[in-house]
Parts: C-alpha cells; sequence; structure tokens
C-alpha cells in the first residue's frame, strides 16, 4: 500500500492553520481560548505518547497487553463520562466500569470474531483501532444520556413522586426519563448513519482508503463498524442507567441528591 507520509516540519506547518480559528477566537472574544490552548497542547502530548506506546504494542502484540490497554482506555472514559456528568466518581465507577466493559466486548468481539474472523480476537491490529473507535462514541453517548436521565429526574422530582406514590414501581417511574436519556444519547448516531456518504465521509473508511484499499473494501468496513458502534452505544446506555440506579437511588427509590457533585 502507498501511503503519503506526513513528515515531523510538515506537521509542524499544519500548526499554522490555527492562526484562522485562533483568530476568530481573539476577534470576537470568545472565552475558550485558554481551554483551547490547553486542548491543542494535551491533545499533541497525549497522541504522542500513545504512538509511542502502540508501536511497542504492534510490535509484541501480546494478548496480555492488548487487553491490558483495553481496560486502561476503559478506566479512563469511565472516570471522563462521570466527570462529564457531574456525578460522584466514587458512586458511579464501578457501576459504569461494568457497563463500558460489556458495551465494548460485546461489539468488539462480534466485530473480529465473527465479522473479520480473526484467529486472535485481542489482535493489536484490530482490537485496539476498533475498541476505541466503539468506546469513543460510547463515551459521548453515554455524557449525553446518564446526564439527561438524572438531571431529567431531579428537574421533574415532582411528577417522579407522584408516579411512586400511586404504586409504580422504581422501573416503571423512570421509564419516560429513560426513554428520553435514550432519545437524546441515540439521536446524533442515527443522524450520522442516516446521511452517512452523502454528508460526511467518516474516518474508518477514510483511513482504509487513504491506506490504499479498494473503496468497496472501505464501505463494508465502515457499514460494519457503525452497525457495532450503534450496537455498543446502545448496550452501554441501557447498563449504564440500570446499573447506576442501584447507588442513584435510596431504597424508597427516591433519587439520591448526594449522587451529585456539589
Amino acid at each position: 500500500m502507498n501511503i503519503v507520509e506526513i513528515t515531523t516540519f510538515k506537521l509542524a506547518l499544519g500548526y499554522a492553520l490555527l492562526a484562522l480559528p485562533l483568530g476568530i477566537i481573539l476577534w470576537y472574544r470568545v472565552p475558550v481560548l485558554g481551554k483551547t490552548a490547553i486542548a491543542l497542547v494535551r491533545m499533541t502530548a497525549q497522541l504522542a505518547f500513545v504512538g509511542i506506546y502502540l508501536h511497542v504494542i504492534f510490535d509484541y502484540n501480546n494478548t496480555y497487553l492488548n487487553i491490558a490497554w483495553l481496560l486502561v482506555m476503559i478506566i479512563v472514559a469511565d472516570a471522563s463520562i462521570i466527570h462529564g456528568c457531574g456525578l460522584s466518581l466514587r458512586r458511579f465507577a464501578p457501576a459504569l466500569f461494568s457497563a463500558l466493559l460489556g458495551g465494548t466486548a460485546i461489539p468488539l468481539l462480534f466485530f473480529v470474531g465473527l465479522i473479520l474472523n480473526r484467529p486472535g480476537l485481542f489482535d493489536a491490529q484490530y482490537a485496539i483501532p476498533i475498541g476505541g473507535m466503539i468506546l469513543g462514541n460510547c463515551l459521548r453517548a453515554d455524557i449525553v444520556g446518564i446526564r439527561s436521565f438524572y438531571e431529567s429526574i431531579r428537574a421533574g422530582e415532582k411528577p417522579f413522586l407522584h408516579a411512586l406514590s400511586q404504586g409504580a414501581t422504581l422501573t416503571e417511574a423512570v421509564r419516560p426519563f429513560l426513554r428520553n436519556a435514550f432519545l437524546a444519547a441515540l439521536a446524533p448516531t442515527v443522524a450520522t448513519m442516516a446521511t452517512i456518504g452523502l454528508v460526511s465521509l467518516p474516518g474508518m473508511m477514510t483511513g482504509v482508503i487513504l491506506g490504499g484499499a479498494d473503496p468497496v473494501i472501505a464501505i463494508k468496513y465502515q457499514i460494519a463498524i457503525m452497525i457495532a458502534i450503534f450496537s455498543g452505544t446502545a448496550i452501554t446506555l441501557v447498563l449504564a442507567i440500570r446499573m447506576t440506579m442501584h447507588t442513584g437511588f435510596t431504597r424508597y427509590g427516591i433519587l439520591d441528591k448526594s449522587v451529585f457533585k456539589k
């Protein structure tokens, strides 16, 4: 495959493009300049570290090392979701980790084992990038869905308590809030699937094409990964909400306000 390499000097030139968005931020005095600068530095440092680390992982291609890296990714996503939702890390971390593990592992193993038919289910070349794509989309959807679920119950506490007082179980009382949380979390992925190929050429498809593969092969990969992403997102979200409910509500079915960070 003929891949055009981007030299370090050419990559440094790419940073010059930042003059345009940073200029707009300064001109309109948008209060995100500091956060943008920090994000850019973190992005560069993190990707540089990951690039070096993945080079080592790909050379060794050890199953246990690959699984360990995937677990690290899930732990980081776990903390990021809880922080983004404004919830208590101590109360929600274990349950959310289990939900992310299940929601990532099921579509990942299905994709690598059944669709790609790889003998090594945790082959670094496939498991790590595919797992990362699934987990990244789960992260965004979970932040939207979990935050929407708990915030909407806190904001609509009266109808929620009224449902409980009328004899509804906790599962029945939270159903409308769960439905709205699912709608908010899955809507962006559904919209992406509906417009993919017409409005945008997504990452996996573009990467496979840039790698020199036939566009038809790239399309097959993209269809498969979108199905895996959507499935993982739905699985993770329902597991996350149902499993965190055990620590998010009192034994009387009332939302425990201490789950929110002060």
